[in-house]
């Protein structure tokens, strides 16, 4: 009976929430386990909104097809078109799920649900509540689990860090898991395990993701044997507020509602920027991209700003530049952007006090998310060319039983996310996808956990228990937030906006170092109560492993392409390139090996990646596919 499976979901964000939800509605019990409180998983820090086609965007000329063109071709044809297709599909039903849930959609006056301009679209197509559109769609969902939790058929296990998945016989059957309070260490059956841990941005030391983003869970899955998809393409925001300890996201909603963004024409200008002229402004994404302007693409506003800034052109001769609000507060008035942006508003205004609103906000780019995650397979409706319904292949990693959703697999995204496309690609693993977890689980799963002996279970507490007394009784020399810093600020400046191969073959061989390094780390706390210096130590050795798996990655892709810009190589090489890099973690050498998988294509053939960008006086022409 489905009611008598028990499935693990491992992180409680967005896509852990929706997963949750939906198999609970399958009448499958769910243990929920997160480091945090639920409603401080990451998801809450999303802020622009969610992309959707509705009948509004249909009166623009927009629709389902084209949100799927705008994505594939966002991520440089680097996705796998069928799962694309019935994400962009589902969105709507998304979207009218979400609105009955209660979440508060802002409203036209006419009571519409409002839509707004995001990044690589001509058409408003993004749905949001304010500038906080993440933590409404959390709150809703977890209101939800809650309904959920009261009829039995969730327990939440928050505060809880998982440490090992728990394999017999090829299929995972559990996963060993910490209390982050008591440190206890123990195992938990299951027949399914489902990792929604989201993304790996602590890796490059500071970026916008909360300081829980280790990617330490996807890690440990991948050393268990688990493949991981395209690790090389990291996403670097455009516009962020550097800071001392992590940078904060300004979102891209600021550019979708009519933000400029600018630099002066002379270099080193030291003026305030309310005292330079319009005429003596750089809107260098205007003047390059006409058609586009402020909405290009992620990895092409990034590129240009590092570049402009390069030139000796940012603010004051730094790496800076200027988003500018004030011409929008000139057309609809203070109170109405404010309505629309007053959370990262509020972010700007209180880490870096100035009015957003009086003076352009200073920005620069800033690790933000990563494409790339554990490998997840899909089944194709050969009738629709999008997902076989409860097909429990979809999600599934190269582990039976072993399923990954949201920012921790690779799946949507190919070399570059699109804006807004984070919070729906979340939720439709979690809704699409509980029912093929339902489907495994009864009927494809060749053993169920409750049969698997004891000793399976007890042999990874002990691995783990192992692993953590060599940690606590270690007696090296050096500091884990001094080398993890190190690893940061190396990553970043070699393997972030632009990679040379010669800076990633040097950062290759200090990642060596950094692996022998880690065996002399000494904990600076030993005590076992809420030991957050034994978890953050731990899960540095993860990062370690991870950060040369993706620089590998960057290393053996000779070609542009999205998010990964090499100036050696600086096209796209369909040719040789057209696939996705598969990394298997090697036990005995304790490395990556690097191959690869061919990527679906099927539905739309990939063409220029241009964004109108104007070249030698002319704007490079680009057509969009049609269905």
């Amino acid at each position: 009976m489905a009611s008598k499976k028990r499935v693990i979901v491992v992180g409680g964000g967005l896509a852990g929430l929706a997963c949750t939800i939906k198999l609970a509605e399958e009448g499958v019990n769910v243990d929920l386990f997160s480091m945090v409180p639920v409603k401080r998983s990451h998801s809450v820090c999303a802020q622009g909104g969610i992309n959707a086609c509705n009948e509004i965007a249909r009166q623009q000329g927009y629709s389902e097809w084209m949100h799927f063109d705008e994505t594939v071709l966002g991520g440089d044809f680097l996705a796998d078109q069928p799962p694309v297709l019935e994400m962009c599909n589902w969105a709507p039903r998304i979207i009218d799920l979400l609105d009955r849930m209660g979440v508060p959609f802002n409203r036209t006056p006419e009571g519409q649900r409002a839509l707004r301009l995001f990044g690589g679209s001509l058409f408003k197509r993004t749905f949001f509540a304010g500038a906080t559109t993440g933590q409404q769609l959390l709150y809703a969902l977890d209101e939800q689990t809650r309904r959920w939790e009261a009829e039995g058929l969730v327990s939440k296990y928050e505060f809880w860090e998982f440490l090992w998945p728990v394999v017999y016989e090829g299929q995972c059957v559990g996963m060993v898991a910490q209390d982050m309070r008591t440190m206890q260490i123990r195992a938990f059956r299951a027949d399914a395990v489902v990792m929604a841990t989201g993304g790996n941005g602590l890796i490059f030391g500071k970026s916008t993701m909360s300081v829980i983003c280790t990617g330490g869970a996807g890690s440990r899955c991948y050393q268990a044997g688990v493949k991981y998809g395209n690790p090389e393409f990291m996403q670097v925001h455009p516009t962020a507020i550097p800071g001392e300890d992590k940078c904060r996201l300004i979102s891209e909603s600021a550019r979708g509602e009519g933000g400029r963004v600018w630099v002066p024409r002379k270099p080193h200008d030291a003026r305030s920027p309310n005292e330079i002229p319009e005429h003596e402004r750089y809107y260098f994404l205007e003047e390059r991209y006409p058609k586009y302007g402020n909405l290009v693409p992620r990895d092409i506003a990034t590129r240009e700003l590092f570049q402009v800034c390069q030139e000796g052109l940012g603010v004051s001769g730094g790496n800076m530049v200027y988003l500018d609000l004030r011409d929008i507060v000139k057309e609809i008035g203070r109170e109405k952007v404010l309505a629309k942006l007053e959370g990262i508003l509020e972010i700007y205004e209180k880490f870096v006090g100035t009015d957003p609103l009086a003076e352009p906000m200073r920005i620069f780019p800033a690790v933000h998310y990563s494409m790339g995650g554990l490998w997840v397979g899909f089944k194709k409706d050969q009738k629709t060319g999008g997902l076989k319904f409860g097909e429990p292949g979809n999600m599934m990693t190269s582990v039976r039983g072993l399923y990954a959703m949201g920012e921790a697999n690779f799946a949507y995204h190919g070399a570059n996310r699109l804006g807004a496309n984070s919070l729906l690609s979340c939720i439709f693993d979690g809704l699409f996808g509980g029912t093929c977890v339902r489907n495994y689980c009864g009927d494809e799963a060749k053993v169920a956990a409750a049969h698997v002996a004891q000793t399976v279970y007890d042999a990874v507490v002990k691995q783990e228990t192992d692993r953590q007394n060599w940690l606590v009784g270690n007696e090296g020399t050096e500091n884990p937030y001094l080398l993890w810093q190190e690893m940061g600020k190396w990553m970043t400046e070699h393997c972030a906006v632009i990679r040379h191969n010669e800076k990633l073959e040097a950062t290759l061989s200090k990642c060596q170092q950094w692996k022998e390094r880690y065996g002399k780390v000494k904990l600076s706390d030993t005590l076992m109560w809420s030991n957050q210096n034994l978890s953050f130590t731990r899960a540095l050795r993860d990062m370690i492993v991870l950060a040369e798996a993706i620089l590998k990655g960057a290393l053996s892709r000779n070609e542009s392409r999205g998010a990964h810009y090499k100036p050696a190589f600086p096209e796209r090489d369909d040719a040789h390139f057209l696939k996705a890099t598969i990394a298997t973690y090697d036990s005995a050498k304790n490395e990556p090996v690097i191959s690869y998988g061919p990527v679906d294509t099927s539905l739309i053939p990939p063409r220029a990646r241009t964004y109108g960008k104007k070249e030698g006086g002319a704007v490079v022409a680009e057509s969009v596919a049609k269905t």
